[in-house]
């Protein structure tokens, strides 16, 4: 609930007891990261190998953001379907994901501010990606920013150049493994 005022906003973004209630487990904080994003930033697909994987509860704190998870479970009924979620300064919603799936996000204003709360500290060496504009995935990034204007995917060389899901699959990386 955001309370508001004519000073600005006041809202709780994280509760260990909510978080675990509607999670089931508690959330083991290890590390926490803030990203800003120009408009049309696209962050993403990225993932951490299981075990022990990492979780990620995710909020946009400034700006506008979409929010996409990826299931990358190879043994799961909905391996390679994606979801996505508003995430934004309005609306103040978080998104928590387990480990074993995948997480981007496009920014849909200038100076997008997303945080996240992890449940292990990045490790370079078990950190990968998948392609974000990979066809198989066929994630509907948008195309207009919440201003209207017309959104170009800006991409690091890491995310351009990542593999696409089957080249991920068949490297056995993924959590399942059977690649």
């Amino acid at each position: 609930m955001v309370h508001a005022d004519g000073r600005g906003a006041f809202f709780e973004w994280f509760r260990a007891d909510v978080f675990e209630k509607l999670s089931g487990s508690p959330l083991a904080l290890a590390q926490a990261n803030c990203s800003v994003s120009s408009a049309g930033t696209l962050r993403g697909i990225h993932f951490a190998e299981v075990p022990p994987g990492q979780g990620k509860y995710v909020t946009c704190l400034r700006g506008a953001a979409l929010d996409v998870v990826v299931d990358l479970r190879t043994g799961s009924p909905c391996f390679g379907r994606w979801d996505a979620v508003l995430l934004d300064d309005r609306a103040h919603r978080s998104v928590w994901l387990p480990e074993g799936l995948g997480h981007g996000f496009m920014a849909l204003t200038d100076d997008t501010v997303v945080a996240y709360l992890l449940t292990s500290p990045y490790d370079p060496d078990r950190e990968h990606s998948v392609n974000p504009l990979d066809p198989a995935l066929g994630i509907d990034w948008p195309t207009v920013g919440r201003d209207g204007r017309p959104l170009t995917p800006v991409l690091s060389d890491r995310d351009r150049s990542a593999p696409s899901l089957e080249e991920v699959r068949r490297s056995g990386l993924l959590p399942g493994g059977d690649g």
